[in-house]
């Protein structure tokens, strides 16, 4: 009675494992994007970053003041502005900074670029659900810990523990959907999990605000860690317990044996070199947003509440983007290859690049508006990367090459938004956001314009053949498939003398049977 029940459910499996990968992703990522809003309070009782003149919490608004604190930049002229007595300036920690810049970026992006490969590489080896146990769990006390800290380096250390166990999460999550996930489904699927960082980080604005202002307790930014340390600490007892291991599936394999890879020569070829390059400076874009966002908002906008105005739209504008992007990028690359998906990649970021400089441009009402537009454009790009990549690398190195990947791209991405601080003390802060988040969209939409002409699409010739043979190249291409290109003869064992056409050698595991995946 009980099997009979299981065999009945057993149709949930795959998004119930999809749910307990991507919250467990919100959850690492949640506790990764806090101190972007919580930096403010975290700089003033730790003391570290830099002072500013800031306008306090009296009830004025911008337009009825004569002078904007911003505006002095020695510490007794700030104390001397007031109305009538009321003195609406103060001289305080602004959550800005080297020291923050450090906290936020390369403290993190150190270790977690490391992990990565390094995790990549066992996840070729090991068994994935095991790994991604421990990882959770690792950096689930790793953030419940980061509310307790009493000093600026325990926050370093404690993040720099996080991001060793954050560093598994998408290598490890990667290859355990893309075996039990058909590939019609795999850019959605990617989609939605990769959502995670920004899941993690639209829900960071409201709590990271809203619960630190509640001072519950009096342990007013300290609760926003505990609690998601609690929530992370929960997935990780969901992915050890429930989850298992599938069957690794093999794309553009021998079927009767395993083809030497050379990892240097997946890595080395241009494609995947102009794919990272693209996908680093569109990170950078991106991550430079995430880390100033609020803190930028504050300063120009101090009387304007826009913690759920952010949070509504990188949560629900965002998604809506992701889930969008996914979707086209799996219909279309089923009739034009590979090269559509990039193609997906250059236009969204090309849509979303003016409406980013709207957001940092135009007052509150306006900023929005845009941003709302940008981030609908904007992040279909994160899932649609790693449908591309995991279609363009063989199983053998799959982990690991995806390790690799986020290893560049989140050091190039991750260490370059350190270089907002001092450009912004030469051309303003808002100057130097917009150049870092904005102009970075813009060049990543010609890097993937560019990256696009070196991606395999149909062939129109073989195109007839579509259908009538299923050991075709061209119905792998068409599926999107091009790990072969990969194995050149000298990796390749001779073709057996009873396959089909000679084509045995080709033939791609595209549908697994449903046991296989489960």
């Amino acid at each position: 009675m009980q099997s009979s029940v299981m065999e009945k459910l057993g149709f949930l499996y795959k998004p119930y494992v999809l749910a307990v990968l991507t919250i467990g992703y919100i959850a690492g990522e949640l506790g990764h994007y806090l101190i972007g809003v919580t930096s403010k309070a975290t700089a003033i009782e730790l003391v570290y970053g830099d002072q500013a003149c800031q306008q306090n919490h009296t009830d004025y608004l911008r337009h009825e003041l004569p002078a904007q604190c911003a505006d002095f930049v020695i510490e007794h002229e700030c104390h001397q502005q007031h109305i009538n007595g009321t003195v609406y300036c103060e001289w305080n920690y602004n959550g800005l900074g080297l020291e923050y810049q450090l906290l936020a970026g390369p403290s993190f992006i150190a270790v977690f670029t490391v992990m990565g490969v390094v995790l990549g590489v066992a996840a070729d080896r090991y068994n994935r659900v095991r790994m991604l146990f421990v990882c959770t769990l690792v950096f689930a006390i790793a953030i419940l810990f980061q509310g307790t800290v009493k000093e600026y380096w325990h926050l370093i250390l404690l993040r720099m523990v996080m991001a060793a166990g954050e560093a598994g999460c998408n290598p490890l999550a990667t290859g355990i959907m893309s075996d039990i996930f058909p590939e019609s489904k795999r850019a959605l699927v990617m989609a939605i999990f990769n959502w995670g960082i920004y899941g993690g980080y639209g829900i960071a604005f409201p709590v990271g605000r809203y619960i630190t202002k509640l001072d519950i307790g009096g342990l007013g930014w300290r609760v926003c860690y505990y609690g998601t340390g609690v929530l992370a600490l929960i997935m990780a007892v969901l992915t050890g317990t429930t989850l298992r291991e599938p069957e690794r599936q093999s794309i553009g394999e021998d079927a009767n044996g395993k083809a030497k890879i050379s990892l240097v020569k997946v890595l080395m070829q241009p494609r995947v070199l102009l794919l990272v390059f693209a996908a680093s400076i569109r990170h950078s874009g991106g991550m430079t947003f995430a880390y100033n966002a609020d803190l930028y908002y504050n300063i120009y906008f101090p009387d304007v509440d826009l913690g759920w105005w952010l949070f509504a739209v990188t949560i629900g504008i965002g998604s809506i983007g992701v889930v969008v992007g996914g979707i086209v990028s799996d219909k279309v690359v089923a009739k034009m290859g590979i090269r559509s998906r990039v193609a997906c990649l250059a236009i969204s970021q090309l849509f979303a690049t003016p409406f980013a400089f709207g957001s940092v441009y135009f007052e509150p009402l306006w900023a929005m508006i845009t941003l709302g537009i940008s981030y609908f454009f904007a992040e279909m790009w994160f899932g649609i990367v790693f449908a591309v990549l995991v279609e363009i690398v063989p199983l053998q190195v799959r982990s690991t090459t995806i390790g690799v990947f986020l290893f560049v791209m989140n050091n190039i991405g991750g260490n370059l938004p350190i270089l907002v601080d001092p450009l912004a003390k030469a051309i303003g802060y808002r100057g130097s956001v917009m150049f870092f988040y904005a102009g970075f969209y813009g060049i990543s939409t010609l890097l993937f314009f560019i990256t696009m002409f070196f991606m395999d699409g149909p062939k129109p010739e073989e195109s007839a053949t579509i259908g009538r043979d299923p050991t075709n190249h061209a119905n792998h291409v068409e599926m999107g498939h091009e790990n072969n290109t990969f194995q050149p003869d000298d990796y390749l064992p001779p073709p057996h003398s009873n396959g089909a056409n000679g084509h045995q050698r080709n033939i791609v595991s595209v549908r697994p049977s449903e046991s296989s995946r489960l």
